[in-house]
């Protein structure tokens, strides 16, 4: 017999949500054919089995957490011991990629440090064996024994409209729900919510007496929403945070799609005046790692929440490289199709704040990062130009900094090459 226990699924990750079984207990199941679909706090990915076999069972049911190490599920695999052998998955290696992996797509996924035919714990998947889907689950967990079937767009569909999969009759092929399923369900359910209740139309009565005010929606956070509420509490609880701010003049920028790539480039820039702000603080061990390599953090407001995604080495790449890393990157986060290693790594973060008006901020990196940028909304101001009075356009920028290892003076070089570097028109 052999156990599967989740791995980690990517850096510093500690749980992830079930979202679909694949199979069933007693089920016949192959090498690498998908096992389950687990939301972490990045993305959703699909997990392959690591041995082919017999299902014996499975562990969890949909909506259900499971930290990193618990058993998902346990095989009956020809050859093997029937003892098994308790043992933990590993996190990821310095450089972030799973144990076992070589970082590159066709390595032997599913194989840790056992081998294929020994008994004992799987549980080390490399990055190459992971894929990213935009699979989401509906509005509750499917009950013990219940498998929905749907694709990926229908299931992300039926998130949207509220509809919960698992009372639909699918009118696909085998059962499989379709689109129009779900908008047919979403269509009952409103003309049932809009119809009189069967207890006469009475409102519930609320602390005073009077009618309970209707809630308009409850939400359990999943995925990048629990992410941004994990990160962001150990932002204010574990790090010394402190912003500096200041304005960019771009009044002469002649090609305003290139507004992220400048700022990347800018920060870049900000890097080499000031490398401290580039790198991770290990608290504990009171560390500073500086990298020499800028690998950007780009935060990306999605429909699924706040992602953050990386792209490597950005000091290397040119202005039409960083736009076409940025647009690629977005389509990725709003599909739900980014890579394990495409949302971990970052070493800096920028964050666009500029939603609505918005001017300055107090943006949160995440820990063990030191430094995010956050740019806010541009507008025309009167300034001072060579001693007179001109209008021009001036970009807001909050830089936020752990103050437990970054100096306001080192902050304060790292901002004003910044704004050195966007002030020259393009």
């Amino acid at each position: 017999m052999r156990e599967f226990k989740l791995p980690d699924l990517g850096e510093g990750l500690t749980e992830a949500e079930i979202v679909e079984w694949h199979v069933a207990a007693n089920d016949e199941i192959k090498l690498n054919q998908l096992l389950v679909s687990v939301e972490t706090d990045k993305a959703v990915v699909e997990v392959p089995s690591p041995v082919s076999g017999r299902v014996i069972s499975l562990h969890g049911e949909p909506g259900d957490v499971i930290p990193v190490g618990d058993v998902l599920a346990r095989f009956d695999v020809p050859g093997s011991e029937p003892q098994c052998e308790n043992a933990a998955a590993t996190g990821p290696d310095k450089e972030g990629t799973a144990p076992g992996s070589s970082g590159e797509a066709g390595g032997d996924a599913g194989r840790g440090d056992d081998s294929d035919d020994a008994s004992g714990v799987v549980g080390e998947l490399p990055a190459s064996a992971l894929v990213i889907s935009d699979t989401t689950h509906s509005t509750a967990a499917a009950p013990p024994g219940k498998r929905v079937k749907a694709a990926p767009s229908v299931r992300a569909l039926a998130r949207e409209l509220g509809v919960d999969l698992t009372g639909i009759e699918g009118s696909g092929p085998g059962g499989r729900i379709t689109a129009r399923d779900v908008a047919r369900a979403a269509e009952n359910a409103a003309g049932k919510s809009a119809s009189p209740s069967s207890s006469g139309g009475q409102a519930e009565a609320g602390p005073q007496g009077g009618a309970a005010p209707a809630l308009a929606a409850e939400e359990k956070l999943s995925g990048p929403r629990r992410a941004m509420f994990h990160s962001m509490t150990a932002a204010h609880s574990e790090v010394a945070l402190c912003t500096v701010m200041d304005d960019a003049d771009i009044h002469d920028w002649t090609s305003p799609r290139d507004f992220t790539p400048r700022l990347i480039r800018a920060m870049v820039a900000g890097v080499r005046a000031e490398p401290r702000l580039n790198g991770t603080f290990n608290a504990g061990a009171g560390v500073l790692s500086i990298s020499e390599p800028v690998h950007m953090g780009v935060a990306m407001n999605t429909p699924h929440g706040l992602i953050v995604a990386t792209i490597r080495n950005a000091h290397q790449l040119g202005l039409d490289e960083l736009r076409g890393e940025v647009a690629r990157l977005k389509k990725a986060g709003a599909d739900r199709t980014l890579k394990p290693e495409e949302v971990r790594g970052y070493t800096i973060t920028l964050s666009n704040i500029a939603g609505g008006s918005s001017r300055y901020a107090t943006p949160l990196m995440v820990p063990p990062t030191v430094g995010i940028l956050g740019s806010g909304a541009a507008r025309e101001e009167v300034v001072a130009v060579q001693g007179e009075i001109a209008i021009r356009r001036m970009l807001p920028l909050s830089l936020t900094f752990d103050h437990r290892c970054v100096a306001g003076a080192d902050a304060s070089r790292f901002l004003s090459a910044v704004v050195a570097d966007l002030k020259p028109a393009s």
